[in-house]
């Protein structure tokens, strides 16, 4: 941890989405570490927000804007001149995608562009990770896992939207930020990363299954009502995913050219459950609580999805560690605290300095 830490010391790092719940945790191990982050995000859409609980409004420079918005993107890249950058910002619904698809498109393939263009025309940017979804994959339900250079497909809006993103990041890489032009033509290394069903405290998003439970058990708001409890999704803690995000950064703005282009960041088999199972460990831990199946036709989402790692294993040394077990545990732990009225930001780093001692 202290060389990772030290390596992102007075960096100044750009995040889009920073007001998300994966924002929120990647800004408050940044802010920790000693770096000066610039935010561009819409405004917190869910109350509670990570953004609020965690107090990132004062000590993020903030930008409230939509990356759709070419003309403001480049506007803050060209005043703040960021070094790294880390995009986040999405629709990242699935069941949203269908509702409104044109805004999901725009956003997640327009504005990723949009996000690409501005490095390219600033050009004090050495190293960026765009962050998409293990969805980008064409998905025939085989049963084995996805290694980054498979085919890419998306049958619903949302996967459809980042597989193209993944098509304009190559594009990008390939026409302006080449590994082989690295250092003669530009100085900027940029890479992809697939992650699936990210956990842990603070997700107060809708149409997920750890906010529905938090609604329904911890709040007491609504009942709890489950679809697709067959489906296999590969859960992985929040902390865990942004650690392989911050050791491929450091290889990229470190001149490893082999670092750019598509990694995966999934979990190990263990942890690859269905929802039902996930759901009923995560009510053992709480204490018990009651749930319904949706009989009504739902819009169409894969029922399986594995990711194979193994490149992200042997050249980052990165791997998945913390079991499902200790991973519930610990999400809704932080979701206790909270309506508790503990001090958040306090509780918030005890568990991301325990992750470290742990991983690293």
């Amino acid at each position: 941890m202290k060389n990772l830490q030290k390596f992102y010391k007075n960096k100044k790092v750009l995040i889009t989405g920073h007001t998300g719940f994966k924002g929120g945790w990647l800004s408050q191990i940044l802010l920790d570490w000693g770096a000066t982050i610039i935010g561009i995000s819409l405004k917190p859409n869910t109350n509670p927000s990570l953004f609020k609980v965690l107090g990132l409004e004062k000590n993020v420079k903030n930008y409230f804007c939509d990356i759709r918005n070419f003309k403001k993107v480049l506007e803050i890249f060209k005043k703040e001149q960021p070094e790294i950058v880390f995009h986040l910002a999405a629709q990242p619904l699935v069941r949203e995608s269908y509702s409104n698809p044109l805004y999901t498109f725009e956003t997640n393939i327009i504005g990723t562009t949009n996000v690409l263009q501005a490095m390219r025309e600033v050009e004090t940017v050495r190293a960026a990770v765009m962050i998409t979804t293990d969805k980008v994959y064409e998905n025939k339900e085989n049963g084995i896992p996805f290694k980054e250079d498979d085919k890419l497909g998306g049958y619903d809006p949302y996967s459809a939207s980042k597989a193209a993103a993944e098509i304009v990041i190559d594009s990008y890489i390939k026409s302006f930020f080449s590994p082989r032009d690295f250092n003669k033509k530009h100085k900027t290394l940029i890479a992809s990363a697939r992650s699936g069903n990210v956990i842990g405290g603070g997700d107060w998003q809708k149409d997920r299954l750890i906010p529905d439970i938090v609604r329904a058990i911890l709040e007491k708001k609504e009942q709890l009502v489950i679809r697709n409890p067959e489906a296999i999704r590969p859960w992985q803690y929040v902390i865990e995913v942004l650690f392989g995000y911050l050791l491929l950064v450091e290889k990229l703005y470190k001149g490893k050219k082999e670092f750019s282009g598509a990694w995966n960041f999934g979990p190990t088999n263990k942890n690859c459950l269905t929802v039902k199972e996930l759901l009923e460990k995560a009510l053992e831990i709480l204490g018990g609580g009651s749930y319904i199946i949706s009989n009504r036709e739902a819009t169409h989402e894969a029922q399986l999805l594995l990711l194979d790692s193994s490149k992200a294993k042997k050249s980052l040394g990165w791997q998945s560690k913390l079991a499902i077990d200790r991973i519930l545990r610990d999400t809704f732990i932080w979701y206790k605290k909270f309506y508790q009225g503990e001090k958040m930001v306090d509780f918030t780093n005890q568990q991301i300095n325990s992750f470290f001692k742990i991983c690293l």
